[in-house]
């Protein structure tokens, strides 16, 4: 995965809401589309104008695209108070599988989790 992207009907308040959350200014932005780079491998998170969705959903739903993070509590709890509403719960999924979900106020499902496998992949490469 290089690139996960999201879509916004409010551009700027999208940017101003995943700045706050991600605590960093995009380092990427042209009208109609802003980026992140995030996390170990900078992988990068980017917020499209709504008008260039490839399709229109009513519902969020689809693929969820989880980001590994150190403290899955806090962070579910620091998107809820951003205003974020739980999509799916805290679920363990297995021995050092635990997610989570939520919907971000544009409509998109924003996934969180820890993960042994990633960390034992992040170990190998430090």
């Amino acid at each position: 995965m290089t690139t996960v992207t999201y879509y916004a009907e409010d551009h700027e308040a999208a940017k101003a809401w995943y700045t706050e959350f991600l605590g960093m200014e995009p380092y990427f932005t042209v009208p109609g589309y802003f980026e992140f780079r995030i996390g170990d491998y900078q992988h990068e998170l980017g917020v499209a104008d709504r008008k260039y969705a490839p399709s229109t959903q009513a519902e969020p739903g689809g693929q969820i695209v989880s980001w590994h993070v150190d403290d899955l509590e806090a962070t579910l709890a620091r998107l809820l108070e951003l205003g974020a509403k739980e999509f799916e719960p805290i679920t363990v999924r297995g021995e050092g599988f635990v997610t989570a979900s939520v919907v971000d106020p544009f409509g998109n499902v924003l996934g969180i989790m820890t993960n042994v496998h990633y960390l034992a992949v992040l170990a190998e490469r430090s």
